[in-house]
């Protein structure tokens, strides 16, 4: 029996894992490619906002929800010929298993889509898929999400898209 358990344990970290290296091979792939801007934050980074004072309530929730982080990873390319194609090659590697769609965002000249990691009802990942006639972007932001914030926080990093998960109505509530 303990057996039995402990390989559908390792099953389920392996395939979380899996999950995790699908994206982050997509951001290996492209990181030393300088048409691309990349960015990346770690939860060191994040540990540092939280030692920030707060004047104002929705400061102290916003730095709340920073410090619960463990990362933010974006590439961007713009004014490219490739976007498109950059889209549909990130957008098959997010393992539908695991991710679920939380919003998709069509206009005349880009699609947008979120999809978040959940388990037991916390969200341990977003993702952010953008490509449009000219740019592309990807974002991961992973670590325990409150999708409340998510916004707000994508304000003050003036993180471009995040501004419209103002729309969706918080998933764990």
């Amino acid at each position: 029996m303990k057996k039995i358990v402990v390989v559908a344990m390792l099953m389920i970290v392996t395939t979380g894992l899996q999950a995790q290296d699908a994206i982050s091979k997509f951001f290996t792939k492209y990181q030393a490619d300088e048409s691309f801007t990349q960015v990346t934050i770690s939860s060191k980074m994040f540990g540092l906002f939280t030692n920030m004072e707060a004047d104002t309530k929705e400061d102290k929730e916003v730095l709340d929800a920073i410090s619960k982080l463990k990362g933010l990873r974006i590439l961007v390319k713009e004014n490219t010929s490739d976007a498109r194609a950059l889209y549909k090659e990130a957008f098959a590697l997010i393992p539908m298993k695991e991710f679920e769609e939380l919003m998709a965002v069509r206009d005349k000249d880009k699609d947008m889509k979120f999809y978040i990691k959940e388990s037991g009802g916390k969200i341990s990942e977003l993702v952010m898929v953008m490509g449009g006639t000219k740019d592309f972007m990807i974002m991961s932001l992973f670590g325990e999400i409150d999708l409340r914030q998510v916004s707000r926080i994508g304000k003050k990093m003036d993180v471009k898209g995040l501004e419209n998960l103002e729309k969706i109505k918080d998933k764990t509530n």
